[in-house]
């Protein structure tokens, strides 16, 4: 396991996955890749039809990608403070995509991912279901195994 993906989006369940990730990483000597997947319908209906979107879209992804590195920071310290004698491989990534579970998928084929770890429900908040539809849809679809931090 040489490669381990773990989703972002700011919620305290990603947090926990992202530990988990870190901790698998040390225990594999592993590199970690945390990914935050910015949903814009607006952007991509823009790009499909060959046309540059505007300034205000390009200020609302600049401004979800800087929030974003706030909790790669977040997960970049929380990693130094495991084990100080491992160097963790982190690297973070920030995609924008109309749909979140095949925009990780995707992801996950293309950079050779060996497991996703993710958390049960991110910040939609739907506290009903016990598993997140986001997390039902990566299990469902992904060419590799996936962890569900609960």
């Amino acid at each position: 396991m040489s490669r381990i993906l773990v989703a972002i989006d700011g919620s305290e369940k990603s947090f926990e996955a992202a530990g988990y990730a870190i901790s698998l990483s040390i225990k594999f000597d592993s590199q970690v890749i945390a990914l935050y997947v910015v949903v814009s319908e607006t952007g991509f209906t823009y790009s499909s039809l060959g046309l540059v979107p505007d300034d205000s879209i390009n200020k609302l992804l600049e401004m979800e990608k800087q929030k974003a590195e706030g909790w790669f920071e977040k997960v970049k310290q929380e990693s130094s403070s495991v084990d100080q004698t491992k160097i963790i491989k982190f690297k973070s990534q920030v995609i924008v995509a109309s749909s979140i579970v095949p925009a990780i998928i995707n992801f996950s084929e293309k950079e050779k991912i060996d497991l996703i770890v993710m958390g049960t429900r991110g910040r939609s908040g739907i506290k009903k279901l016990l598993l997140g539809s986001v997390a039902s849809g990566v299990i469902t679809h992904s060419h590799c195994p996936v962890l569900v931090i609960k």
